[in-house]
Formats: structure tokens, sequence, C-alpha cells
């Protein structure tokens, strides 16, 4: 990442209301407003659009994409909790037209887990939501009220976790994934399917999910042949994986979903 808010004020076209603190530093695109009582540290650098609410908090080093909307209370870049930072240089980074809502945090990454925390485009977190450092969140995601996301953890593009939903550290959940309301996730949710409970388990696939993204009728139908060979024809992993990979060929969901199968560190939920 490259960072020039040493260089550049905040835009004169930006509104900040009286009693918001804007340290010396940071960088307020064009249009940017920020609310009565918010704090924008001195190397946060926001991006043409963004919306800061009342009393929302800006610290450490980051950068905020266009349009966002950052609602009351939020705070973002605090340090991780985790008690081997020792206050290195670390970041955060959030793509353009995410939506942040009441009582959000994200904290910025740590040394040993890459540096820096990253949220893609088009997100929307509900209110109270946690983002634990160095998570890495994909685009077009919903992360409703009171989840909790562990260090480490990814959540790939276009997956939907229910309210109260705790993921733990280094879990990853795959793309177009549904998690149900209140489920543990202590192993990979793999991509496509809706895994629900303590500990999650896997309880179908998320079939209206693919036809939201607009996958052919011919994809949904190859991933549902997939699904079926992999979890539910109680064939040994690898024998399953060679049947996909001879029966499907080359349909990039299907090889995404076996690829994110082969990187499991912590299993999947089956």
């Amino acid at each position: 990442m490259s960072w020039t808010n040493e260089a550049s004020p905040h835009d004169l076209t930006a509104t900040v209301h009286p009693t918001a603190c804007v340290e010396d530093g940071a960088i307020l695109g064009s249009g940017v407003s920020v609310g009565a009582f918010a704090f924008i540290g001195s190397e946060v650098e926001l991006s043409r659009g963004v919306e800061v609410g009342p009393h929302a908090t800006l610290m450490g080093r980051m950068r905020v994409g266009a349009d966002c909307r950052i609602f009351p209370h939020v705070v973002l870049g605090g340090e991780p909790q985790d008690t081997e930072f020792a206050g290195e240089e670390t970041s955060l980074e959030i793509g353009a037209r995410t939506v942040l809502r009441e009582h959000v945090t994200v904290n910025i990454g740590t040394a040993r887990g890459g540096g820096c925390t990253r949220l893609g485009e088009d997100n929307y977190l509900m209110n109270g939501a946690h983002v634990g450092h160095d998570c890495q969140v994909g685009n077009h995601t919903i992360i409703s009220s009171f989840c909790g996301l562990g260090g480490h953890t990814l959540v790939e593009d276009y997956a939907v976790l229910g309210a109260y939903t705790g993921l733990h550290q280094h879990a990853r959940v795959g793309e177009s994934v549904m998690v149900a309301g209140g489920a543990k996730v202590s192993r990979d949710a793999p991509p496509f399917t809706m895994v629900a409970g303590d500990r999650a388990k896997i309880v179908g696939l998320n079939s209206v999910g693919l036809r939201r993204r607009g996958f052919t009728v011919k994809t949904r139908r190859e991933i549902k042949h997939a699904f079926h060979l992999i979890f539910q024809s109680k064939l040994p992993l690898e024998e399953a994986l060679a049947r996909v990979d001879g029966e499907i060929g080359a349909v990039a969901e299907v090889e995404r979903l076996v690829t994110f199968l082969r990187k499991t560190e912590r299993g999947f939920c089956r």
C-alpha cells in the first residue's frame, strides 16, 4: 500500500461539522461529509463521497473507498485484539460503496497476519458486527447484526452471514455461502452451500443464492452435480473430487469449489 496523506490536505468541498475532530494529515476527498463529534485520525484517507456519521471514530492507518457510508458510533482502525501485537505499523482497507451500520467495529491487521485487514466493495455490515484483525472479506457480502469474525478469517464474495454468527479464527467462508443465524463456524464452509448449527454443518445447496447471482441453468446444474458427489454420495473425498474432475470438466465455479476444499487447513463442514 502507498499512503499519501502526509502531503495532501482535505478537499475544500468536504463538509465537516464544527464539533468533529479531523487531525492534521488526514485526507478527505471531494464530497466527504463528517458528522457531529466524529473523530478522523491523521493517517486516515477517505475517498470521494464518503459519509461519516455522528460520533464515529476512524483511527490508525486506513483507506476508505468512494461512497462508503459509516453510521454513528462505528469504530474503525482500532488496535488488534491480539496480546502479541506490539504496535507495528499495520492498516485497514475498505472498498467502495461499503455500508457500516451503527456500532460496527473493524480492527487493523498484525505483522504476523499479513499487515492489513481488508473489506472489499459493496459490502453491508449490520449493527454491532465485529471484524477482527487480518480478516479478508470479499465483495458483495452481507454480515448481519452482532456477527463476530475472529482474526485471520476469510469471507469470500457474495457470502451471507446470519445474525449472531460466530466465525472461528482462521476459518473460511466460501463464495455464495449462506450461514444461518446463530451458527458457530469452526471449520471452513464450502462455496455455494448453506450451513447451520453449533458446530456448523452443511444443510443444503444455496440454490437461491446461485440464482440471484445470475448463474446460468447449466452452471447451476453442474454445481449441484458436484455438490452431490462431494457431500451426498458418501465417497471418500479424493475419490469424489476425482469424479468431479472427470464428469464435470472445466466449469470455473466448480473448479473454485474444488480448489477451496483442497486448500483447507481446518477441515470443512460436512
